[in-house]
């Protein structure tokens, strides 16, 4: 009769450990939750202030008081735009009218010289099982 009240003693001291342990588990664990949501509130709070900053900073009316204040821009006249016949000539080309392109006759040698079963870098061509 000892021998069971020593052994469901055991048994229960074993439980009484293992459910403390759980215990302090999920007491750990919920500390932790608690911690990153605090976390995550304080870097939310910091994006909303980053974002505040940021439209107060982009506001149109502060940007015009900057430009006018340190660019010393003057304003565009309706008398300052060109005739389309006063514009510079075009750069000449640089190849023929009815050639091919020569950059794309380049990629079109470098397309045909490339194997496409080929695989490149670090990865090992597969094995063709058959």
């Amino acid at each position: 009769m000892r021998i069971i009240h020593l052994l469901v003693i055991g048994a229960l001291i074993f439980a009484a450990a293992h459910v403390y342990r759980i215990k302090m588990d999920s007491t750990a664990r919920t500390e932790k939750v608690l911690r990153l949501r605090a976390e995550i509130r304080e870097q939310r709070d910091a994006i909303a202030a980053l974002r505040a900053e940021w439209a107060k900073l982009d506001a149109p009316h502060r940007l015009q008081g900057l430009s006018d204040r340190h660019l010393h821009l003057k304003p565009v006249n309706g008398t300052q735009y060109d005739l389309l016949k006063n514009l510079p000539e075009r750069p000449p080309r640089m190849f023929r009218p009815g050639e091919p392109d020569p950059i794309g006759a380049m990629l079109k040698t470098i397309e045909a010289a490339s194997d496409p079963d080929t695989v490149t870098g670090s990865v090992p061509q597969p094995e063709d099982k058959q």
